[in-house]
């Protein structure tokens, strides 16, 4: 009797638990782009940080002569990072709102394909900020 009853419900309800594994899915990713984003920021304040501490020893104090004049002050390749990693979180929550979106009339059609876009944006950024990360700390030696 109670397949009965199962077999008369609507498709969406059929398939609760798909959808909510969508949306944890789409949830993960959210936490993920959220995550790009707040280190983006952080290495953006990071860079003005070591901007004003550049700035405070090449000014060297009252009446002194600083031999650390030569310490630059223009925007480095941190600022470019930060800015270009929060663009990258913000393109990536709204892929996974796409992507959420997709896969959820993937899943009332029962036509289900998976995407690697969001994979493979996640994994390439991951190396470009591990090689630049490892750029940086070379040169900086």
């Amino acid at each position: 009797m109670d397949d009965n009853k199962e077999l008369k419900k609507p498709d969406r309800i059929q398939n609760r638990r798909v959808h909510m594994a969508n949306e944890r899915t789409f949830l993960a990713w959210i936490r993920t782009s959220i995550a790009i984003m707040a280190f983006g920021f952080v290495v953006e304040k990071f860079a003005l940080f070591v901007r004003q501490i550049g700035w405070f020893i090449s000014k060297g104090g009252p009446g002194e002569t600083s031999r650390f004049s030569s310490v630059p002050t223009g925007p480095g390749y941190s600022s470019i990072l930060g800015v270009l990693l929060i663009g990258l979180g913000a393109v990536m929550g709204l892929l996974a709102f796409i992507r959420y979106k997709k896969v959820e009339r993937q899943i009332d059609s029962d036509t289900f394909h998976p995407s690697l876009i969001l994979d493979i944006l996640l994994a390439l950024s991951v190396v470009a900020v591990g090689g630049f990360l490892i750029i940086y700390l070379l040169h900086s030696l």
